[in-house]
């Protein structure tokens, strides 16, 4: 009897098991349903709130439009996420859901990990997922007339995002307490992801719909960007893209990635660089990474530190002023003489880095004697014909040319 009890109870619990989960895959597409028309309804609320608060019209209060804005845009949030919780989830976790659903939950738990560790990174994370999932719904089942009416909202709203999060980044490598890792290489790469998801989903999208003439000034730029999006990168590759965000990011993002920080982002990108061409073996290989090297400290100067205002001591402000002064000398020959116009450049750029050099932690012995090898070659320094012992060792004595 008991043996019979444990089957029959058993037998019974996998039919309610069965009823239930059939239940279930029933409901779901009524949830879905359900959800989808609140989620239209708080769509449109907000997208009407949004062109009101962006009207400039005298007739209302811009202080209660935007209040109103907000709300809509809350409550808009708010059916995003019920949507994740009562569809999505319970439809991964019932084995019904497509590749598209199974991403989205994998990526709503990794936004949903933060929470505890980076909430204010995390607060904006989950918004800018919550709208990309109902962007990519609406670029499937929409009208192109509602295409068009949500990009201004969406484009506005992530820009927003995205600079807060940048700034939120921008604080802790600026932060000097120790709390966060010392390196900070962690935040480095988060900043050079951040950048590269905008210019992939956000300025991308300006580009394409012709959202701003001003975009135009960085046409070029993010042509440069795209060149590196086909194909798997080395880390050559990698730090010339980086360097192509940063100069990008000096047109976007001057508040939300300040001065002081985007020199850090550089100085990185450049002990990278130096570090790359020292330990690089194969000789053409290093003259590409050197080519590379040169070009990050050409960018370094011209587009960071020219517009730099406040410098730590007055030295090294009277310092970069006399590269500057020479720089501008060397830069009349691009017209006459390209080629020696070239040359000095490069001469120039390799002291000044020799400098830099000297004063760093970094063992860059290796770099030094490259620089140097350099220099000989375009007959500033030259070699002495008298050798001299040292440690055993024949060293070719290097004086710079009068």
């Amino acid at each position: 009897m008991e043996e019979r009890s444990l089957r029959i109870t058993g037998a019974d619990r996998t039919f309610f098991n069965k009823i239930t989960n059939t239940l279930t895959k029933i409901l779901i597409p009524t949830k879905i349903g359900i959800n989808g028309m609140l989620i239209a309804i708080k769509r449109n609320s907000v997208l009407k709130a949004y062109e009101n608060y962006k009207e400039e019209n005298e007739n209302y209060n811009q202080e209660e439009l935007e209040k109103k804005y907000n709300i809509t845009y809350e409550n808009y949030l708010d059916s995003l996420d019920k949507y994740v919780m009562d569809s999505i989830y319970k439809k991964v976790r019932n084995g019904t859901a497509t590749e598209f659903e199974k991403s989205a939950m994998s990526r709503y738990y990794e936004v949903t990990s933060l929470k505890e560790s980076e909430y204010i990174e995390y607060k904006y994370r989950k918004q800018k997922y919550l709208l990309e999932l109902d962007y990519e719904n609406i670029k499937i089942e929409a009208k192109e007339k509602l295409i068009q009416k949500y990009n201004k909202f969406y484009i506005s709203k992530m820009d927003t995002l995205y600079k807060s999060i940048l700034k939120n980044y921008s604080i802790k490598v600026a932060d000097t307490t120790n709390i966060y890792d010392s390196s900070k290489e962690w935040i480095y790469t988060k900043i050079f992801h951040t950048l590269e998801e905008y210019i992939e989903n956000i300025l991308s999208l300006k580009i394409e719909i012709n959202y701003d003439e001003r975009i135009k000034d960085i046409i070029s730029e993010y042509e440069k960007y795209e060149s590196y999006t086909v194909g798997k990168l080395d880390l050559r590759d990698s730090i010339e893209k980086n360097m192509v965000l940063l100069g990008i990011s000096r047109k976007l993002y001057t508040h939300s990635l300040p001065l002081i920080v985007a020199e850090q982002c550089y100085e990185k990108l450049l002990k990278d660089a130096r570090c790359l061409v020292q330990d690089t073996k194969i000789a053409t290989k290093r003259e590409r990474t050197y080519a590379m090297l040169i070009n990050l400290i050409e960018d370094y100067n011209i587009k960071l530190l020219s517009t730099k205002v406040y410098w730590e001591s007055p030295k090294k402000r009277d310092n970069y002023k006399k590269f500057w002064d020479k720089y501008k000398e060397i830069s009349k020959l691009k017209e006459v003489d390209f080629i020696e116009y070239v040359k000095q450049k490069e001469i120039l750029f390799i002291k000044d880095d020799m400098k830099k050099l000297d004063k760093g932690k970094t063992d860059y012995s290796k770099l030094l004697k490259y620089y140097k090898r350099k220099l000989v070659d375009y007959g500033v320094l030259r070699e002495l014909r008298n050798s001299y012992t040292s440690e055993g060792k024949y060293v070719k004595k290097i004086k710079e040319v009068a």
